[in-house]
């Protein structure tokens, strides 16, 4: 067990690395130390050019993310923009993503029941049905299986109307078990997590950890 003495906020960057540790897929992502970076950046554009930082809760509302930057010109523009709002913050660039199924997932540490996994339809799914099921840790794949046939979506899984891949799904929410169970974490988001009909992927995560 990792055990961390004080409780600290985990920004995106930092999160989508521990999350590569245990090979959960995430985006193709760079953190940019300088402007100067970015001329020799190997990525495909579109690129989506962001702040991560343990401050910041709601990137789109505070205005520090900016999507479908289809240059090196324009992320140069960006990376100006942000850097003069946000100047003592983190900027990281990524690939920008194709739109998939939009589900979430997390951890929550309860003080009565412990930690227990959660996951849900994400998108507007998530703040007007409120679809979300969880279990106390540590789940079996069978109790992950039920947890995400409990929802009320569950018919997608099976080929109703969309394909998505439940087996990707599965395979994700069973890595953020083995995270919970490696690190004290009092909170993790992955939100939204795209699922598509072949893959899933992590696209925006935060972290707390400690005690």
């Amino acid at each position: 067990m990792i055990v961390y003495q004080i409780v600290k906020i985990l920004p995106e960057h930092e999160t989508k690395k521990l999350l590569l540790e245990y090979s959960i897929p995430t985006t193709n992502f760079r953190v940019l130390a300088n402007m100067g970076e970015i001329e020799n950046l190997d990525m495909k554009y579109p690129v989506v050019l962001k702040v991560s930082s343990d401050k910041i809760l709601h990137k789109t509302d505070a205005g520090a993310i900016i999507l479908d930057i289809k240059s090196k010109e324009e992320l140069i523009s960006s990376y100006k923009k942000l850097k003069e709002k946000f100047p003592e913050e983190t900027l990281i660039v990524e690939e920008m993503e194709k739109k998939g199924t939009e589900f979430i997932s997390g951890v929550i540490n309860d003080n009565a029941f412990g930690k227990c996994i959660m996951v849900g339809m994400g998108g507007i799914f998530t703040e007007i049905y409120k679809d979300i099921s969880f279990r106390m840790l540590p789940v079996t794949e069978k109790e992950i299986y039920d947890m995400l046939h409990d929802l009320k979506v569950s018919k997608i899984f099976h080929g109703y109307r969309i394909k998505v891949d439940l087996k990707a799904l599965i395979d994700i929410l069973i890595k953020v078990s083995r995270i919970a169970e490696d690190v004290e974490i009092k909170q993790l988001d992955l939100n939204p997590i795209f699922l598509y009909e072949r893959g899933a992927k992590v696209i925006d995560a935060k972290a707390v950890i400690g005690e």
